[in-house]
């Protein structure tokens, strides 16, 4: 079940000071003077607020543990920003817990009780809505989203997602003068995906050419760039380029075309987004954009470990820059 009981703003309001004092004196950290200390302490024991946690945050000052929260945790992009966070926490002699919460009935309640294990959460894009990101926030819980769109209040890392694909996409455009595109992945999927999707149109408006006016929906994994393929493929759609929102996508994309007898990039090119080590060992080497999988884990635990001492801007939209990698698949040398 979820935590109960008063809230930050309401602490906040009984001592008369703001809730980023309430947070910096609950965990400990921060320049407040001792009379404001005391309204605080005061009012959090007035209210029993989250005893069990702060009554260890005061004592001890921190959990010396993070928590990272993701949609799911299968395939190669997952591990890579695991793997960046927990260098980076490590560094500091914080251990990290995890989470997956696509398969997990009731994850708001879940990730609200993880919250009292740890000194700070990192939130990925499409983990979780936002009103329960603002309920960690009302009990004082320093949040960061990684790979999401902004929210206001919220310290954010992110990619350069619409322009990169825009780039891609006019590089197939215009420097190969492709007009029939197909764009595979849902953009209601993830926060990702959404911004991929608007590079993709924004590139065909730029260059004058018409874009399909629907994506083929599916997820983000190998399985589903067969199907995406198949269905194509089965409608009589014959695309001259496919434009994956992912490198797995592509890959299941490039599987398919092989089982139909067709051959990438001469009959339809192939692109992907990541840049995941899988990327290099295509027969062509898949077209891509490279994404610093592990910096962006790694900055995001660097956030965190700043924002638990309370050294953040709530504001700071973090945006990590990417870069076209141009291989055979998408028929450059081929």
């Amino acid at each position: 079940m979820g935590r109960k009981g008063p809230t930050l703003h309401e602490i906040a309001r009984d001592a008369g000071v703001s809730t980023a004092t309430v947070s910096r004196v609950a965990r400990g950290v921060g320049q407040v003077s001792p009379e404001t200390r005391a309204k605080v302490l005061e009012a959090i024991e007035k209210h029993h607020f989250r005893p069990s946690h702060l009554g260890r945050a005061l004592v001890e000052r921190r959990h010396a543990a993070l928590g990272i929260v993701f949609p799911g945790l299968s395939g190669p992009y997952y591990s890579e920003v695991i793997n960046g966070f927990e260098q980076e926490a490590l560094e500091a002699n914080v251990s990290v817990l995890i989470m997956g919460t696509h398969l997990l009935k009731q994850s708001g309640d879940l990730v609200l009780g993880m919250a009292d294990r740890v000194d700070g959460l990192a939130v990925m894009g499409g983990a979780l809505p936002d009103d329960v990101v603002r309920r960690l926030q009302d009990y004082g819980d320093p949040v960061v989203l990684l790979a999401s769109r902004p929210l206001v209040g919220v310290p954010t890392v992110r990619i350069e997602n619409a322009a990169a694909m825009g780039r891609l996409t006019t590089h197939l455009l215009t420097d190969h003068g492709y007009e029939h595109l197909a764009f595979v992945g849902n953009p209601d999927g993830s926060p990702d995906a959404t911004y991929r999707w608007q590079g993709f149109l924004q590139a065909h408006q730029r260059a004058g050419v018409e874009p399909p006016t629907e994506p083929i929906r599916v997820g983000l994994q190998q399985s589903d760039g067969f199907i995406a393929t198949s269905r194509l493929l089965d409608d009589g759609t014959h695309p001259r380029a496919i434009v994956c929102a992912n490198d797995e996508t592509a890959l299941g994309v490039v599987v398919a075309l092989m089982d139909r007898g067709l051959r990438v990039p001469h009959d339809i090119a192939v692109t992907g987004f990541d840049d995941i080590p899988m990327a290099t060992l295509m027969a062509s080497g898949l077209t891509t954009v490279h994404q610093p999988m592990r910096e962006l884990g790694r900055e995001t635990a660097r956030l965190l470990l700043r924002h638990v001492d309370g050294e953040v801007d709530a504001a700071l939209d973090r945006v990590l820059e990417t870069q076209v990698v141009i291989r055979g698949s998408c028929g450059c040398g081929g």
